[in-house]
């Protein structure tokens, strides 16, 4: 073999190592393997130094600063994205494109908005030959030296078909992880720390000395196209698989969907999320799919009318973390909270925050006595985003998660290929009470007066151990209690509201109530809906449940468990023993003349003179199937104030939809 020969084996060898690295997540080689294959290749380019081209993988760091930033005209204009706040805002947009594209199906793509600085990469023949930044849209600064010198950004692309001309756009970022790690570099070197990732990332593409930038270790994901020429790509979704497949990483946890609306109640679901990222992101973004119509949508002066952003504020402080405490859930799961130094955030003091399970704990290395950056954005809870480890003093000890049960003792388990760590036993005190007020909530057995104060009292008495106590009360056992009167305790079990009348409320609330794991409101109505009483839906087996419609296999399998396991058995038998009923609540007499009967109708938004689970009760009582979802099979939708996905789908489907006005009229009709 010559040295040219091994030369470009070696470039090869080592590209698709990047790539395995980068974009697909699995190495395949450790790190001192891959240094060895670096070093092998530095030291034949140095014997043969006419060998060495720019789109070498040892040409990454420059060797001397550039004298500025020049400026590079963008042949494509790198355009802002409109923003949006609110889901309401959302719904608009979404309308405004469906009108211009009248009666067409648009596919909608949903990605995170990473934080970050945005980036041109421009690659000729599979050669990366110029970089910029946004600038003000039309010209923007060269910044190649500086994008050479990041790992996952190819220097020459891999793959078939490379397009002779590909512009892709994208964001420079940081992990926090890494910001961790090099802030204890800074304090180690007696520099400053940095405050964050998006401020670093964007300092770090202007500097002029690539060797400065070389040592931040700084990435790029991909998210649109520039000017191409030869891109063979349809669609969005194609675009991300074919750039994947040129060795360029694009933007994690992209999602397609058939329907707008689908795309914004996705995008509630990835909130809840966000969390688990080890990387920033300050909204999502939802573009339409189909380069086809993208193009007829065109763009206004300042926005492409075919992208939104769903941003929300994000606010951060940081604080102490002082303790480390768990919590134990209705079904055992045992979860971490952080007791913080209290700190103002968003306008409200905040004093704690949930750490989620032990996996984040470890994956962010937080311990007792930590300085932690915590922040809140949009819906989400306070959440601890990253330790500032450069304050550390000291050695502090790794956070042990508790192996036994901080209540009752009992040896933990984890989930089987789950992240939650739960406690077995279902007679633990702690699960008893959180059950307790599970099963007195409104949309369970609507028990007034079962506060926590009081459910703290009984179970530490000994006077309730099982739902089914409750049905056993005394007077004379309430009033024995610390500040229960006469009065309330008549009210708590002889009252409207009381536990004797929660023996009638139906088996879709007694389903609800019992704490079945992966079972809530709306899945209870859909089993009593299947189901006429307890014992026929017990003789159900998985497979039957999980043909129903809105159950699926996994809650089909929970639903059987319980109802065949030990616990969930006598927890029946006992209710039952007590009176409480099994059986799904008959409709009203008339009902085979009401206007509702045999039809499917959903409700959304807020209502003003019913909680959801009051209209779907009497929706169900006059007949009706109370649905989660609109489809071409919905007959109608009930809005309220705030009404959003569902009101959309409506809208796009020809459903009819009834204000609560329009609503009692039907039923009064």
């Amino acid at each position: 073999m010559t040295p040219q020969q091994e030369i470009e084996r070696l470039r090869d060898e080592i590209r698709g190592h990047d790539r395995k690295y980068y974009v697909e997540n699995c190495p395949e080689i450790s790190d001192l393997q891959y240094d060895r294959l670096m070093q092998r290749l530095v030291a034949l380019e140095a014997e043969h130094p006419a060998l060495i081209t720019p789109d070498s993988p040892t040409q990454r760091i420059g060797d001397q600063p550039v004298p500025e930033l020049s400026p590079v005209p963008h042949r494509v204009p790198m355009l802002s994205i409109e923003n949006t706040y609110n889901t309401q805002e959302l719904y608009e947009f979404g309308a405004r494109t469906a009108r211009l594209l009248p009666g067409e199906q648009i596919e909608w793509v949903v990605e995170l908005k990473i934080d970050g600085a945005a980036v041109a990469i421009i690659y000729e023949d599979g050669a990366l030959v110029r970089a910029a930044t946004r600038g003000n849209g039309v010209v923007g600064d060269d910044i190649t030296h500086n994008i050479r010198t990041i790992g996952n950004v190819p220097l020459r692309l891999t793959g078939r078909d490379v397009p002779p001309v590909l512009e892709v756009r994208g964001e420079v970022y940081m992990t926090n992880s890494d910001l961790v790690a090099l802030n204890q570099r800074q304090r180690a070197a007696g520099q400053p720390p940095f405050a964050n990732t998006r401020n670093l990332a964007a300092g770090a593409m202007r500097l002029l000395d690539p060797r400065i930038s070389a040592e931040r270790p700084l990435r790029v994901l991909c998210h649109g196209t520039g000017y191409c020429e030869g891109l063979q790509a349809t669609s969005h979704t194609e675009f991300l698989r074919q750039i994947s497949q040129y060795g360029l990483q694009p933007t994690p946890l992209t999602e397609c969907f058939s329907t707008f609306a689908a795309a914004v109640e996705h995008c509630d679901r990835m909130i809840e999320r966000l969390h688990e990222l080890d990387f920033e992101v300050d909204g999502l973004v939802l573009k339409v799919n189909d380069f086809a119509q993208r193009k007829r949508l065109g763009a206004t002066s300042k926005y492409p009318r075919w992208v939104v952003a769903y941003k929300w504020e994000k606010y951060e402080a940081t604080t102490r973390l002082t303790t480390i405490r768990v919590q134990v859930g209705k079904t055992g799961a045992i979860t971490p909270v952080a007791e913080l130094e209290p700190v103002l955030l968003a306008g409200t003091t905040v004093s704690r925050a949930s750490l989620h399970n032990a996996e984040e704990i470890q994956r962010k290395d937080i311990r007792e006595q930590d300085v932690v950056v915590v922040e809140k954005a949009g819906k989400i809870i306070p959440h601890i985003v990253r330790v500032e480890k450069h304050e550390r003093m000291g050695e502090l000890p790794v956070y042990e998660f508790p192996t036994a049960c901080p209540v009752c003792g009992a040896a933990l388990v984890k989930d089987e290929g789950g992240v939650y760590i739960r406690c077995p036993n279902v007679a633990c005190p702690a699960q008893l009470k959180e059950r307790l007020r599970y099963f007195a909530a409104r949309n369970s057995m609507n028990i007034d007066g079962l506060g926590e104060a009081l459910i703290d009292q009984l179970v530490d008495a000994g006077l309730v151990r099982t739902f089914a106590d409750l049905y056993r009360l005394t007077t004379d056992q309430l009033t024995a209690l610390d500040r229960v009167a006469d009065k309330s305790a008549d009210a708590l079990l002889n009252g409207k509201n009381g536990v004797m009348a929660s023996k009638g409320r139906g088996l879709a609330r007694l389903l609800t109530a019992l704490s079945i794991r992966h079972v809530g409101p709306r899945v209870a109505a859909v089993l009593a809906e299947n189901f006429q009483d307890m014992d026929e839906l017990a003789r159900a087996d998985p497979s039957r449940l999980a043909q129903i419609n809105e159950i699926g296999e996994i809650i089909a399998g929970s639903v059987h468990d319980f109802l065949h396991g030990e616990h969930g058995r006598r927890t029946i038998d006992e209710l039952r023993a007590v009176g409480v009923a099994m059986s799904a609540l008959p409709p009203a007499a008339d009902t085979a003349a009401s206007p509702l009967a045999g039809k499917t109708l959903v409700v959304t938004g807020t209502l003003t003179k019913y909680s959801r689970d009051e209209i779907e009760d009497l929706i169900r009582q006059r007949g009706g199937r109370a649905a989660s979802s609109v489809s071409k099979n919905t007959d109608y939708v009930v809005a309220g104030d705030k009404a959003g996905s569902k009101l959309e789908r409506a809208r796009e489907l020809g459903v009819p939809i009834l204000d609560e006005a329009a609503f009692e009229r039907l039923l009064g009709g």
